[in-house]
């Protein structure tokens, strides 16, 4: 297994003695640091599927600028769109299905840091469901899961699963409502 996949597993790694992970995610770092700077300064069609190593579809739209840490941990379906500003900090894996919109400045983050050693990280993978509704400055923490349908409102912090067909609001964000 490689050092994203541990991580996936649930093993933690000091981010600065931790060999393997100095060479592993240091080196898909400064990759995608490079490429989200080609993309975000020029016509980021072609830039993307190289960002994504040849894995993202055209129906897809990544509206500059955004910053991904760790393309290779991004798993995008079809008919993706998320506006400007996106952050993505992947180490520990982000799946968006199908249909997925994405307001401005939404950030998704799936690494944490060991309270007693912040150089030490764990992960918790983030998945967003088919047709999910992300609104502008939306934070996703670690470990959550976005229901298929289900809309989250603009500045809120999800810090726990949103169900399916439910709109959530807030920091942290809760259940408003259900949509029949």
């Amino acid at each position: 297994m490689n050092v994203f996949e541990k991580l996936r597993a649930g093993q933690s790694f000091h981010v600065l003695n931790d060999e393997d992970y100095v060479r592993e995610a240091h080196g898909e770092f400064k990759r995608c640091r490079h490429l989200c700077w080609l993309a975000n300064s020029t016509d980021p069609d072609e830039i993307e599927r190289e960002l994504f190593n040849g894995n993202f579809d055209a129906t897809n739209f990544l509206t500059p600028p955004f910053q991904i840490d760790a393309a290779c941990r991004v798993f995008l379906g079809k008919n993706v769109f998320a506006n400007h500003g996106l952050t993505v900090m992947s180490v520990g894996t982000v799946t968006i299905e199908d249909g997925v919109m994405l307001g401005p400045e939404v950030g998704l983050f799936t690494v944490n840091h060991e309270p007693k050693n912040i150089r030490v990280i764990f992960t918790k993978e983030i998945h967003i469901k088919r047709n999910a509704w992300i609104g502008a400055r939306v934070s996703i923490l670690p470990g959550v899961t976005i229901g298929e349908n289900a809309i989250v409102g603009t500045g809120s912090v999800v810090t726990k699963d949103i169900p399916d067909n439910a709109v959530a609001v807030g920091n942290p964000a809760r259940v408003i409502k259900i949509i029949e």
